[in-house]
C-alpha cells in the first residue's frame, strides 16, 4: 500500500515516469515477438498440410480430423478450426518460398490482418504492397479493410505529372506516391454541381476523412494561405506537409475540366511556398491539382512546360458499397493510424 506521507526525492517523478515507458516497450516487443512466432506457426503448418496433400493426396476430410485432433491436444488454441487450417494453407501458397516468413512484411502482422489479405486480394504483388504498408503505418484490420476496398494500390501514383522532368529519379519515385488518382471524395455528401468553395469547404469539414483519402503522411497546414507579393494578394486553396518526405504539398481544387491555366497558377503557387516557407532540409514542394475531369493530351502539354512538379488528379462522388462502408473505421481509429491529432501539427 503507498504510503502518502513519504517525501519523495528529486527527480522521482521522471524516474517513475522512465520506468513505465521501459515496462510497456518490453511489454510490446513481448507481443510483437509472440505475434511473429505464431505467424511463423501458421506458415510452417501450411507447408506442412502442402507438402502432405501433395505426396498422400489428402482430401478435406483429413483437415477436419486434424483440426479437431489438434484441438483437442491444445484446447487453449483458438486458432486450429479447418477452416483456420484451411487458411494457414492460403497463407504458404501466397508467401511460397523456403527463406523463413519471419523475413517478410507479412509476418509483422496479426493473423486477422493476413486473413483479410487472402481473402481480399489475388495477386502476389498486391498482397506484398498492402502488407508492407499495413507494418510501416501500424494499420488496424478495419482500416487495411478499407485501403483494399478504396483500390488504395491501383490508385497511388497513377495520376499524370511531370515528376521525373522537375525531380531527380529517387525524389520523383516518393513524390509520385503522394498523389493519387482518382480521389473518392463520397464522405462529402455533395452533388456534382458542388462549387469549388463548397468543395473546399466540406473537406474541411471533414478533415480526417480528407486526411485518409489524401493517404498517410499528410499534416493540414492551412486553408486560404495568404501571400502577399509586392502588394498584390493571392490565397492557395489547401496547403499539407507530408511528414515522411519533409516536403510542403499544394493542393489547388477546380470542379470543372482542366485548363492549361491552372498549371500555371499551381505553379505560381509553387514557386510561393518553395521561396516563403520551404527550409533546407526539406525536399522540393509538389502541387496536385485536383479538377473534376482533364483531357490527357491537354495536360501532357501543360505539365511539360510548367517548370514545376505537379501532378493533375480527378475526383470522384462514387460510393463505396454499403457492404464495405460498414467495415470502415471510425473518426476515432483514423485519426490514431493517420497519427493526426487535431490541430494540424
Amino acid at each position: 500500500m503507498a504510503q502518502s506521507n513519504v517525501v519523495l526525492p528529486d527527480g522521482y517523478p521522471e524516474f517513475l515516469g522512465s520506468l513505465k515507458r521501459r515496462v510497456h516497450e518490453t511489454q510490446l516487443r513481448a507481443q510483437r515477438t509472440v505475434n511473429t512466432q505464431l505467424i511463423e506457426l501458421y506458415w510452417t503448418i501450411g507447408r506442412e498440410i502442402i507438402s502432405q496433400q501433395e505426396r498422400q493426396g489428402w482430401g478435406a476430410g483429413v483437415l477436419v480430423r486434424l483440426a479437431g485432433d489438434l484441438r483437442s491436444e491444445f484446447p487453449q488454441m483458438k486458432g486450429f478450426s479447418s477452416r483456420n487450417l484451411q487458411y494457414m494453407r492460403a497463407f504458404a501458397v501466397a508467401w511460397p518460398g523456403a527463406e523463413p516468413i519471419v523475413q517478410q512484411a507479412v509476418a509483422g502482422l496479426p493473423w486477422g490482418h493476413i486473413t483479410v489479405l487472402l481473402d481480399k486480394l489475388d495477386s502476389v504483388e498486391s498482397r506484398e504492397w498492402y502488407a508492407i504498408a499495413a507494418a510501416k503505418n501500424g494499420w488496424s484490420r478495419n482500416v487495411l479493410l478499407n485501403q483494399i476496398m478504396n483500390r488504395t494500390l491501383e490508385r497511388t501514383g497513377s495520376a499524370p505529372s511531370n515528376f521525373t522532368a522537375e525531380l531527380t529519379p529517387a525524389d520523383s519515385d516518393l513524390a509520385r506516391q503522394i498523389a493519387k488518382d482518382p480521389y473518392v471524395f463520397d464522405f462529402l455528401e455533395l452533388t456534382e454541381d458542388a462549387a469549388e468553395r463548397d468543395l473546399e469547404q466540406a473537406l474541411m469539414d471533414r478533415i480526417v476523412d480528407t486526411l485518409r483519402e489524401l493517404g498517410t503522411g499528410f499534416a493540414f497546414v492551412g486553408r486560404q494561405v495568404h501571400f502577399d507579393v509586392g502588394g498584390d494578394d493571392f490565397y492557395l486553396d489547401l496547403l499539407f506537409f507530408h511528414v515522411e518526405q519533409l516536403r510542403y504539398v499544394v493542393i489547388e481544387l477546380k470542379t470543372g475540366k482542366f485548363q492549361p491555366e491552372h498549371a500555371g497558377q499551381l505553379g505560381f503557387y509553387i514557386s510561393l511556398v518553395d521561396d516563403r516557407l520551404r527550409r533546407a532540409a526539406h525536399a522540393p514542394t509538389v502541387g496536385i491539382l485536383i479538377c473534376g475531369d482533364r483531357n490527357d493530351h491537354t495536360v501532357r502539354y501543360a505539365l511539360s512546360r510548367s517548370g514545376s512538379p505537379m501532378a493533375v488528379s480527378t475526383y470522384t462522388y462514387d460510393a463505396l458499397p454499403s457492404t464495405e462502408k460498414d467495415a470502415l473505421p471510425d473518426a476515432d481509429e483514423l485519426t490514431a493510424a493517420l497519427g493526426w491529432d487535431g490541430t494540424g501539427q
